[in-house]
């Protein structure tokens, strides 16, 4: 990568176009003009099934992961195909979702599929991410959300020399390569992490000797406590403001909502370490692969849509942290338009306490695995912003690679 970024060359001579300033030796070119556009088609409902029969079908961007998306039906009988290695676009809301075919398979209306034909397939791909605002532009002006064949293929791109497209293709994909790794440690963190936790906020540390409880076996020296018992509750300190006010209060101290930092103000109203779960617009159905609580510290302000738990001596507050993050509160959850964890209903939830010093041992092992994910989430982050800025400059011109 060291030796990619080092062959970069300034001093470029440029033109106008439609589209923007781009050095004289290339050109702006229709995206029909390069490749062959598939606009989805969803076969009927009786064709697809969970089984695995036929391909995968996709009909959107809510399948796509981090790199390439992850089916959740099959089709047997497709009405349109994408190959392996096509490019993958949403053109339903939210427009502009990008991706890469990992197999050949269905796509429904709500995808396009795109085959390089006379341009590096890499290179395009990375370019029709620079494009995505533009298209999400266009489709706003629909009544429903949305860009049809004729705008997808009418896009225009750059189309510099197909030395220099695979050129800049190489260093793009190898910082893709490198940010999927990072990815990948991520997720095996949380594996682990995951298993420690089913194991120890359970059994904790060295027990021999376990108990029933209504919750299942723990140690015999832990008690069963609820959130009312052990956490001080302060919502009644919670202020909403609404997006006018906040403009108004530009800062940097958090304002939280039901799922963390919605926005950053100038002042505060709590300045503690303390837990917030949603009151309503939680994660209460994902519990077990998004946490429902989450931790805060010193300066913030919080709304009304999130109760605020101050732990009470002598317990510890990542203990209880960790003990209600992936916890399945979904019994003690309102119904309705809008799934609500009511005050009194939050007091009940249980909560396992073993001693004081065991709530921390358990809590620094948890805590230094959360630090080693964060550290490789930064990473990831930093390879991000590096990734973004290059793609500014290379997929305009603005700095050149060496070919």
């Amino acid at each position: 990568m060291a030796e990619q970024v080092s062959s970069l060359k300034t001093g470029i001579k440029y033109k106008d176009t439609p589209i923007g300033k781009i050095p004289v030796d290339w050109e702006v070119i229709s995206l029909r003009d390069v490749s062959e556009i598939n606009m989805g088609q969803s076969p009927p409902s009786e064709d697809c099934n969970e089984k695995e029969e036929g391909l995968p079908f996709y009909q959107g961007n809510a399948e796509f992961g981090s790199k390439y998306p992850s089916p959740k039906k099959w089709c047997e009988k497709p009405k349109k195909i994408a190959h392996e290695g096509d490019i993958l676009i949403s053109v339903r809301a939210p427009v502009g979702e990008i991706n890469i075919a990992p197999h050949k398979c269905c796509i429904g209306r709500g995808l396009a599929a795109i085959t390089a034909k006379s341009i590096h397939s890499q290179f395009l791909y990375h370019l029709l991410f620079l494009r995505r605002k533009y298209l999400q532009k266009i489709s706003q002006g629909s009544t429903f959300e949305a860009i049809n064949s004729k705008e997808l293929s009418d896009l225009l791109i750059f189309l510099p020399a197909v030395k220099e497209q695979k050129k800049i293709a190489e260093i793009l994909t190898t910082l893709d390569e490198a940010i999927d790794k990072i990815d990948q440690i991520i997720e095996k963190m949380k594996e682990v992490k995951k298993g420690l936790m089913q194991k120890l906020l359970t059994r904790g540390i060295g027990h021999k000797k376990f108990k029933k409880t209504d919750i299942g076996e723990v140690p015999v020296e832990w008690e069963v406590k609820n959130i009312g018992e052990i956490c001080e509750i302060l919502d009644n300190k919670r202020i909403p403001l609404n997006k006018e006010q906040r403009d108004k209060m530009r800062g940097e101290i958090p304002y939280y909502g039901a799922n963390g930092v919605i926005d950053y103000i100038n002042d505060y109203i709590f300045e503690d370490d303390l837990i917030l779960m949603a009151e309503d617009g939680g994660y209460f159905e994902e519990y077990s692969t998004r946490p429902i609580a989450y931790l805060i510290h010193g300066k913030s302000w919080v709304n009304n849509h999130a109760h605020v738990l101050k732990v009470k001596e002598p317990n510890d507050t990542f203990w209880v942290y960790y003990s209600l993050a992936h916890k399945n509160i979904i019994p003690f959850i309102k119904g309705g338009t809008r799934s609500k964890l009511n005050q009194e209903e939050l007091k009940q939830i249980i909560v396992l306490i073993p001693s004081f010093t065991e709530q921390k041992e358990i809590a620094v092992i948890l805590s230094s695995v959360d630090e080693e994910i964060e550290k490789e989430t930064n990473r990831q982050e930093q390879l991000e912003f590096l990734k973004k800025g290059l793609m500014q400059v290379l997929l305009s011109g603005k700095i050149r690679v060496s070919v």
